[in-house]
């Protein structure tokens, strides 16, 4: 991608750089063409995940004893970067294989990594984690969904919503309550299988953007899973969560930092194109100056991101800190798709410009993963 910023990057190593060109090539040849048929079924068909799959671009952050590609974080950045660059909606790459991946890493025992990671990198297992519910998003104290122990099973009662992933998943990993007079301290986490009974999938939700993001209802009565299916260990969900929300938050702000980016190039681009009363849009002071005060926003953001990147990958990155870089990129980018897409005047309101898609799906950058507000209760604790 062609940027008008000149803040050298030098996160990066070169097989970084090397994967982003397999990953470019990936998403123009087997995703752009898609995009169209994916917003109309509401979802990413799964043979392009399978292909995924294949070119090794899911769990690339995974060890390669289960069949992950054995990358850093970088190659999860490069890649989170691309599908920004490309103008991508849909595919929950990132979400599968640098957010609930991990859980199953770190936390699983050798016979749940072994049973279910080689099929998630291959494609052939795709994975939600099902944590918000109607009447608990941010606030994972507040949920209601219990998980009750029978014999050598846990009993799932509760309902999901907003779950990513959640019409072609094959298995969950849901939050549920194991011990409710603990509150937060009685969370735990189970793996639950999509074909188990008493499982359903509900409906795709309408969003106002990221139409082919199979955004859906999760709901279990009297679900059974063996006690096998327990994530880590019991009472300790909260915990866990805790200590991958950092890296869920930083990969958004990563998209964030890409998407600000590449509308700016574009945006710079058309006003140099527009021709306005008889002269390009640029040349008039206003769209000029504009278009200056992004350029430093968008750089402030890209070195903000970066260095919290240089971070993360070292393993140092806090809470506080990605906190920051998620409010902080997430904010600019609505704030500059909201200036860039004026710009294009009416032009600006059509899907078919990159602009328009940016601007409807990124508004809700601000609320998944932890809401604006949130990150800044997160921030003040430490002030």
């Amino acid at each position: 991608m062609d940027s008008v910023l000149t803040f050298p990057r030098s996160v990066f190593r070169e097989d970084h750089e090397m994967f982003r060109t397999t990953v470019r090539r990936f998403f123009e040849r087997e995703c752009k063409p898609l995009q169209a048929q994916w917003d109309a079924n509401g979802k990413v068909d799964r043979d392009t995940w399978r292909k995924a799959g294949r070119e090794g671009l899911l769990c690339v952050a995974i060890s390669e004893e289960w069949g992950g590609a054995g990358g850093d974080f970088g190659h999860a950045a490069v890649l989170q970067e691309e599908l920004s660059y490309a103008g991508l909606s849909g595919p929950g790459f990132a979400l599968h294989s640098d957010i609930i991946a991990p859980y199953i890493e770190r936390l699983g025992t050798e016979e749940q990594k072994r049973k279910w990671l080689p099929g998630c990198a291959s494609g052939e297992v795709i994975l939600a984690v099902a944590m918000s519910e109607p009447g608990a998003g941010s606030d994972l104290k507040a949920i209601r969904t219990t998980a009750r122990r029978e014999g050598d099973a846990y009993v799932i009662n509760g309902a999901k919503t907003f779950i990513s992933n959640g019409l072609n998943c094959d298995l969950v990993v849901v939050v549920a309550k194991t011990d409710p007079e603990l509150g937060g301290k009685g969370i735990s986490l189970l793996l639950v299988e999509a074909n188990r009974p008493g499982f359903k999938k509900g409906r795709k939700l309408d969003k106002m953007g990221q139409q082919a993001a199979d955004t859906a209802e999760l709901f279990f009565e009297n679900v059974r899973v063996p006690v096998s299916n327990l994530l880590g260990e019991e009472n300790k969900g909260f915990a866990y969560l805790m200590q991958e929300l950092a890296q869920e938050r930083f990969m958004i702000a990563v998209g964030a930092a890409a998407k600000l980016e590449a509308m700016l190039a574009d945006t710079v681009r058309y006003t140099k194109e527009r021709m306005v009363f008889g002269k390009p849009l640029f040349d008039f002071q206003n769209t000029r100056f504009k278009l200056a005060e992004l350029k430093t926003r968008t750089t402030a953001v890209r070195m903000m991101v970066d260095q919290y990147l240089r971070e993360h990958m070292a393993r140092k990155l806090t809470l506080e800190e990605a906190a920051m870089a998620k409010l902080y990129s997430t904010e600019e980018l609505g704030k500059g798709l909201d200036e860039l897409l004026q710009l294009y005047g009416g032009y600006g309101y059509m899907m078919e410009y990159p602009i328009c898609r940016a601007f409807v799906d990124s508004r809700v950058n601000r609320i998944y993963g932890g809401t604006s507000e949130v990150m800044k209760e997160l921030i003040s604790r430490q002030l």
